[in-house]
């Protein structure tokens, strides 16, 4: 390689730092991501609840099933923003390690949330991009895809039905869809103490029956 090449490899401090910015720069577009998925979902709420007000459940119900996705992503990239945070926390500990050993140093924080920030759709490539520049580093080993177990298909629907419903709930103020379970519950002691309350009726008719008694005898004695 001429002296004078362009090519020269980047010192460990620079590649930090060079990670940090890719890193900062993904967190900012996952939060343009958020507000934008949030403003679509203001738009659905606004358009399911004149939907209710026709009566239209089943427009209801699939705009439900559309806010129930949409806050799931969100909940998806806050996570994913937190694991960009704590590879970002890692890597201004590796500047700190460069400067007391002069080389980076393998980490298994930065190994599990690369890991899982590879499983994002919105930022995977630019992790898998990454994440090869690191094992040539040797921050991280080489990385295995996690093999989860599904769940059965009926208890995905019988979730994401249960999450429809408490969309319904929520948006209508009860006329749709079913009360989450703490609701449930609070109903359920409520009718467990009105029935409680059944005999004290019953104790309260007594004294109509006694008042016509009495004015049986009296009519008695008049004839």
């Amino acid at each position: 390689m001429g002296l004078f090449s362009k090519s020269q490899s980047k010192s460990p401090k620079e590649q930090v730092n060079e990670w940090c910015g890719k890193i900062r720069k993904e967190g900012y577009g996952l939060d343009r991501q958020i507000r934008a998925i949030q403003r679509e979902e203001d738009k659905v709420k606004k358009t399911l609840k004149e939907a209710a007000k026709k009566g239209d459940q089943d427009v209801c119900r699939m705009l439900a099933k559309e806010i129930v996705q949409s806050r799931k992503a969100v909940t998806r990239i806050y996570t994913s923003k937190a694991h960009l945070n704590s590879v970002q926390s890692q890597m201004k500990a590796q500047l700190a390690t460069i400067r007391i050993a002069g080389s980076l140093q393998q980490s298994t924080e930065v190994m599990k949330a690369m890991q899982e920030l590879i499983k994002l759709p919105e930022i995977s490539r630019v992790m898998q991009d990454m994440s090869r520049e690191m094992m040539k580093a040797g921050i991280i080993e080489e990385m295995i895809e996690d093999t989860m177990e599904d769940l059965e298909p009926e208890e995905l629907e019988e979730e994401a039905q249960k999450e429809v419903d408490k969309v319904l709930w929520e948006l209508t103020a009860g006329h749709l869809g079913e009360a989450p379970a703490m609701v449930n519950d609070a109903v359920g002691e409520a009718e467990g103490e009105g029935a409680a309350a059944l005999p004290v009726e019953e104790e309260e008719d007594q004294p109509e029956e006694d008042m016509e008694e009495m004015r049986n005898r009296l009519e008695a004695l008049r004839s």
